[in-house]
């Protein structure tokens, strides 16, 4: 799966952003943008696998329900989590403010990456190579 592939390799880098000078602001911003793509590839992801689980909901394209039902059916998956992301990315895709941009640069590292590496090891168990056939 094309989605998954990049999943992981997007979460490969956005997992190295503590080992960035985080006092640069255009670091700060492309440690956002990565987050903001993860999150897109995360959610995504989540879409076309409810939809191999043969869930309709994959066919509504909402994120939020989505990630609801994603709950359902992914123990690693925190709901409130995901759904905090969800309303970081619309919440600061068109504003920029440095104070903002630090503390959602400090979630991410603390509370995001490690949800997305925690989801990324549960499809892996769970899917295994069928994740290459999708």
């Amino acid at each position: 799966m094309k989605k998954f592939e990049n999943y992981s390799a997007n979460l490969a880098v956005l997992a190295r952003a503590n080992e960035q000078d985080l006092d640069n602001d255009f670091i700060l911003s492309g440690i956002i943008d990565k987050f903001f793509l993860q999150f897109e590839l995360g959610w995504k992801t989540l879409k076309d696998l409810l939809a191999y689980e043969g869930l309709d909901v994959a066919r509504t394209g909402s994120p939020r329900e989505i990630i609801k039902a994603a709950y359902r059916c992914y123990d690693s998956l925190d709901e409130d989590t995901w759904l905090a992301m969800l309303s970081q990315r619309n919440n600061m895709a068109h504003v920029y403010d440095a104070a903002a941009a630090r503390a959602l640069v400090q979630t991410i590292l603390n509370t995001y990456i490690p949800a997305f590496a925690r989801l990324e090891e549960e499809l892996r168990q769970r899917y295994g190579q069928t994740l290459n056939t999708l």
